[in-house]
């Protein structure tokens, strides 16, 4: 029981702040300057002919 109290604690701080700080990261990744035509090649692959 022991050891599912620490791993509670943990998710409950650091885990918490991992998740929030790899959320924050995914969306300025995103919304990051050439962001948009990224975007955009890679939702024309499938359209793309061999």
């Amino acid at each position: 029981m022991e050891t599912y109290t620490a791993m509670r604690h943990f998710a409950d701080s650091w885990g918490l702040l991992a998740m929030a700080l790899f959320f924050v990261g995914v969306i300025v990744f995103i919304l990051r300057p050439g962001g948009k035509k990224a975007a955009d090649e890679a939702a024309s692959i499938p359209l793309k002919e061999d």
